[in-house]
């Protein structure tokens, strides 16, 4: 193994704590769920469904996003054993916009007809698929297919976070256009992606 200079981070710490990061992340966003309704004699299956369908909604809409950044996530580090100051920083701000998507997440499941909530939520979004674009660029420095698949989700939670200021508890439907990042990672080919 390579002796590390000074600035230089070994990238699987980094992964042990993201790994952390991301699993209370993606638990938390469940955890308000069973207090989200109090009901006065046991509830039956309409109660239920009357109670939480539009917080279930938001819980898999956001357990799902931080799955599939989870997802690029590890790949990237993966592609990168050792990494600079810059980057590992860069990485620890991605981290935190993951820290606050169950706070978003909560507040958009409870106040989801308010659209200063719905837009806070879409920029939490933004944010993310923002910092994993730049965090793809770090690495590969170029138009690979990674970039494209990680670029198509800022594209679109961008637009989705404006609907959400006019239309909040439509912009859910514009953001599950983010997973089409995933179609593109599957199916783009180019002869870019036969290098690192």
């Amino acid at each position: 193994m390579t002796e590390l200079k000074p600035d230089q981070f070994e990238m699987r710490r980094l992964e042990s704590l993201s790994n952390t990061i991301f699993g209370v992340a993606m638990t938390l966003l469940a955890y308000d769920l069973p207090k989200a309704a109090v009901f006065a004699s046991a509830p039956d299956w309409s109660d239920l469904a009357q109670a939480y369908s539009g917080k279930l909604a938001g819980f898999v809409l956001s357990f799902i996003i931080a799955g599939v950044f989870w997802i690029s996530h590890q790949r990237r580090l993966a592609r990168q054993p050792i990494g600079s100051r810059g980057v590992v920083i860069l990485n620890l701000f991605f981290l935190l916009s993951i820290v606050l998507l169950p706070v978003t997440n909560g507040l958009y499941t409870n106040y989801g007809m308010s659209s200063a909530v719905a837009v806070l939520y879409g920029l939490n979004l933004t944010a993310i698929a923002g910092f994993n674009v730049g965090l793809w660029w770090t690495i590969l420095g170029g138009w690979h297919r990674e970039i494209m698949a990680s670029l198509f989700p800022l594209l679109v939670f961008m637009p989705g976070t404006a609907v959400a200021a006019v239309a909040p508890r439509a912009a859910q439907f514009v953001w599950l256009i983010a997973f089409g990042g995933l179609l593109i990672q599957r199916f783009y080919s180019a002869p870019a992606d036969k290098g690192p």
